[in-house]
C-alpha cells in the first residue's frame, strides 16, 4: 500500500469526525472551528492519535491555501453595501486596532512569561489579528443578530487585517535577526503589503467578474473551477509582486 493511500484514509476519518462533531458544537454553543482544533490536537503527537508531523513547509502551504479559500469565500459573501457602511471603522480596527493589540499583548507576554521584549512583541504580533475563519463561522452559523454596521465591521476587519499582522510579524522577526534597522523600512513594508495587495485584488476581481459573466464554457462544472482560479490568481499575483495575497484574495 502506498503512503498516499494511508494519508487519504486517515484524512477522511479526521474530516468525518470533525464534520459530525459539529452537531455537538451546535448543541453546546461552541464554535465549529474550535471542535476541529480539538480534533487536530487529539490526533497529533501529544494526543491519543500520536500522529507525528513536523514538516513545517507543507503545513505552511496547506494553511496558506486554506486561509486564502476562506478569505475568498468571505469576500464573495460580503456585499458592496457592507463596505460602504463599515469601511472606516473596519480599516481602523484592521490597522490601529491590530497594532495596539499586538503591542499590549507583547508587553504583557514579556512581563508574565519572562521573555525578552522583542520575543514578546513577536508573540503579540502573531496573535494580534482577528481570525477570519472564526468570525465568518460565528456570524453565519450561530444565529447571531447584530446591527448591520457592527456585523459588517467585524466581517470586513477580519478579512482585511492580515497585512498589518503579517507586517508586524515579519518586521519583528527582521528586527530580531538584524535585517531591519529603521522604522522607515518597516513603513515601506506595510505600504508595499497593503498597496500591492489592494490594487492586485481590485484589478483581478474586476477582470475576473467580467470574464465569468461573459464566457460561455462547455460544461457548467467548469465555472466553480474558473471562479476559484480567479481567486488564486489574485493571491498569487499580489504575493509574487511582494504584496499581501490574503488582502488581494479577500
Amino acid at each position: 500500500m502506498f503512503l498516499v493511500d494511508t494519508l487519504i484514509f486517515v484524512a477522511a476519518i479526521l474530516l468525518l469526525f470533525g464534520v459530525f462533531s459539529s452537531k455537538f458544537s451546535v448543541r453546546v454553543g461552541v464554535p465549529f472551528l474550535l471542535v476541529f482544533l480539538v480534533v487536530g490536537m487529539l490526533a497529533g503527537s501529544e494526543g491519543i492519535g500520536g500522529i507525528q508531523f513536523e514538516n513545517y513547509a507543507i503545513a505552511h502551504a496547506i494553511a496558506t491555501v486554506a486561509l486564502a479559500m476562506i478569505l475568498y469565500d468571505g469576500g464573495l459573501r460580503t456585499s458592496t453595501r457592507s463596505f460602504r457602511v463599515a469601511w472606516k471603522p473596519a480599516l481602523s480596527l484592521a490597522t490601529i486596532g491590530v497594532f495596539l493589540t499586538a503591542i499590549i499583548t507583547g508587553v504583557a507576554a514579556s512581563m508574565l512569561l519572562d521573555l525578552p521584549l522583542p520575543v514578546g512583541l513577536l508573540l503579540g504580533a502573531i496573535i494580534g489579528s482577528t481570525d477570519a475563519a472564526a468570525v465568518f463561522s460565528v456570524l453565519r452559523s450561530q444565529g447571531l443578530h447584530l446591527r448591520e454596521k457592527i456585523a459588517s465591521t467585524l466581517e470586513i476587519e477580519s478579512g482585511a487585517n492580515d497585512p498589518m499582522a503579517i507586517f508586524m510579524t515579519i518586521g519583528v522577526i527582521e528586527y530580531i535577526l538584524g535585517g531591519v534597522e529603521s522604522a522607515d523600512q518597516l513603513l515601506v513594508l506595510l505600504l508595499q503589503q497593503g498597496g500591492i495587495g489592494a490594487v492586485a485584488g481590485y484589478l483581478i476581481g474586476r477582470a475576473g467578474s467580467y470574464v465569468v459573466n461573459r464566457v460561455n464554457l462547455s460544461a457548467a462544472g467548469l465555472y466553480p473551477i474558473l471562479i476559484a482560479a480567479v481567486g488564486f490568481l489574485a493571491y498569487g499575483l499580489a504575493a509574487v509582486l511582494g504584496g499581501s495575497g490574503f488582502l488581494a484574495v479577500y
